[in-house]
């Protein structure tokens, strides 16, 4: 009731604004490319059919994301079409609706978590301080179909149903799905994965009668989960291919591997906590040796293949991508508002730790908090998992204290509460962070996660575009995503690893001569030129090149195989036709 009360409040702060996300992204171009991705698939596309046709050069590229995500979309969208009788506004309810869903079901994880973890009395401010966390971290707001809050919510549901496994009979089978579902829509998660497939085996090492059957469930299912998702997301002729940024058969083998042994393991009555471990050592030894032969490519940094000149124009300006480091240098106010919970998070469980109050609940909770704490400190993303992980034992602090406030009901010991409670929510820190931004003040320019400012964004910049003939349209790789789902046209780039090859003629076109770029669109066929005067894409772009293509429709010099289409003032998107006779 809790959780179902707080998506109530975060669904009634967002209808009273009137979901501006639906026509302004506000940068989020992976959930506009996920919408355009679910039209595809209900228009007839094939469900192992990954590839997104209308972005890069002709014929374009394989997505990496899985179709787990896309289903029940595209199921609300369906079933809403048919209620309504307008796709359009079936679309509209699925982009509230999918989130909130997530949403409700993250708050009522965290909740069961918490209560699991330090009792009854810490349900309340786990609900209340999860869900500010949740609402106020974005990954939860209308419009977002990116696949990270579908993660989220499974790692809290993991991590719930480990807690409550030596109570609840099926909780370690179910923990295991959600672990293998984890992994299977997306490799953002696979540290995660391995940290509560780890702590199970240990679990089980240091205490065999109390962990045996949660470690041969969880393995059980953990393995037949990722067969099933193996066969129902690759097809048969892709079953050969390793692909280390998406559900193959890299992490198939290693996860059945893994959770076979592990269940084969619990299941043999092994005596002693040594023999356990060599045990489990061997089959770690194992799985290591297994990817290091079969698949030593996975072993390598997720984009150490890139292309030196965009990781240097494009990954270099994700905000998510950067590392705790990099933000401490360029923008230090937001650190505050990122790290400042998960670090108090990770000071309480060091002080649980030095009284000697460890338990098993603590070693799950410490250990996966931990490594969000390491995977955020490597690139910012992973701090959306570090704050809503930090929630758990700041619940129990706050629990704690209202437990004092009952035994001694003092004004002083009142105060304390409340100060523990401000502590303990991150919307605080960042107000906190905000306010003392002018004093933290730095040179960002960093591209936000989108990379083009509020104005190139909007649906309603796009509808000229939306009205032309459908043609090839060369743009900054931030517009890719909106233009596709705001239009039925085609363009180069877009912000995404796979798309290596639409990006760098983008930017061949965009940081050579007019000429190079006359070249390039005609070699290509594209018939239209876009322009976001506001973008911080486009000014990087420009400043690289000041005497390029893209730097030169800045100043306003147009060469003369272009013609104006629209030009609509406050950095927002111009268009230029190709001429054909010239």
């Amino acid at each position: 009731m809790l959780a179902l009360l707080a998506t109530l409040v975060a669904f009634a702060i967002n209808a009273s604004v009137g979901f501006p996300e639906l026509t302004n992204a506000h940068g989020d171009n992976d959930s506009l490319l996920r919408l355009v991705e679910v039209r595809d698939l209900l228009a007839g596309q094939g469900w192992f059919d990954l590839h997104q046709y209308r972005m890069g050069l002709e014929g374009g590229f394989v997505m990496h994301w899985s179709r787990l995500v896309d289903a029940p979309i595209a199921a609300i969208i369906l079933a809403a079409s048919a209620l309504t009788g307008n796709m359009g506004l079936a679309e509209n309810i699925a982009q509230v609706l999918w989130p909130a869903l997530l949403f409700c079901l993250a708050v009522f994880f965290i909740t069961r978590a918490a209560r699991s973890f330090a009792g009854g009395s810490a349900v309340l401010p786990a609900a209340v301080v999860g869900a500010a966390a949740l609402h106020f971290i974005g990954i939860f707001s209308p419009g977002a179909l990116d696949h990270h809050n579908v993660q989220l919510m499974l790692t809290m549901a993991s991590l719930s149903l480990l807690l409550e496994a030596p109570a609840r009979g099926p909780a370690a089978l179910f923990s295991g799905v959600c672990a293998a579902l984890m992994l299977a829509v997306g490799m953002e998660t696979a540290p995660y994965v391995a940290t509560i497939g780890a702590c199970v085996a240990i679990l089980f090492a240091f205490d065999a009668d109390g962990e045996r059957w949660i470690a041969r469930d969880f393995g059980l299912s953990f393995a037949g989960v990722s067969a099933l998702v193996f066969v129902a997301t690759v097809p048969v002729s892709a079953w050969g291919q390793a692909q280390c940024d998406a559900f193959s058969t890299v992490q198939f083998v290693v996860a059945v591997l893994a959770g076979t042994g592990l269940a084969a393991i619990a299941s043999i009555e092994v005596a002693g906590r040594t023999r356990r471990l060599v045990s489990l050592g061997v089959l770690a030894l194992a799985l290591g040796t297994v990817v290091v032969v079969l698949f030593p490519q996975c072993l390598a940094a997720p984009y150490a293949d890139l292309d030196p000149r965009l990781k240097e124009l494009w990954l270099e300006h994700i905000d998510e991508a950067q590392s705790l480091f990099e933000l401490v240098v360029h923008d230090p106010a937001s650190v505050v508002g990122r790290y400042a919970t998960p670090a108090v998070a990770l000071v309480l469980m060091a002080l649980r730790l030095g009284r000697g109050r460890w338990r098993r609940q603590d070693s799950l909770v410490g250990a996966l908090l931990v490594m969000a704490f390491v995977v955020s400190a490597w690139q910012v993303r992973g701090s959306t998992f570090s704050v809503a992980l930090a929630v758990i034992p700041l619940s129990a602090w706050i629990a704690s204290w209202r437990q004092r406030v009952e035994a001694s009901p003092s004004r002083s010991v009142a105060l304390r509460m409340a100060a523990v409670w401000l502590v303990s929510v991150n919307a605080v820190w960042t107000g906190a962070a905000a306010a003392t931004s002018v004093v933290f003040e730095a040179d960002n320019t960093a591209v936000h996660d989108g990379g083009a400012d509020m104005a190139c964004q909007g649906q309603a910049s796009f509808a000229a575009l939306g009205h032309l003939p459908n043609t090839t349209v060369l743009a900054i790789s931030n517009l890719g995503s909106p233009i596709l789902a705001y239009s039925g046209h085609h363009v180069f780039a877009g912000p995404y690893h796979r798309n290596i090859a639409g990006d760098l003629l983008a930017l061949d076109a965009f940081l050579g001569s007019a000429a190079d770029a006359r070249a390039i669109v005609a070699t290509h066929h594209a018939g239209l030129v876009a322009l976001c005067r506001g973008s911080a894409e486009s000014k990087i772009l420009a400043a690289k090149a000041p005497e390029g293509f893209l730097a030169g429709l800045m100043r306003g010099s147009v060469p003369d195989w272009l013609e104006p289409v629209t030009q609509i003032g406050g950095g927002s998107i111009e268009l230029y036709r190709v001429r054909l006779d010239h």
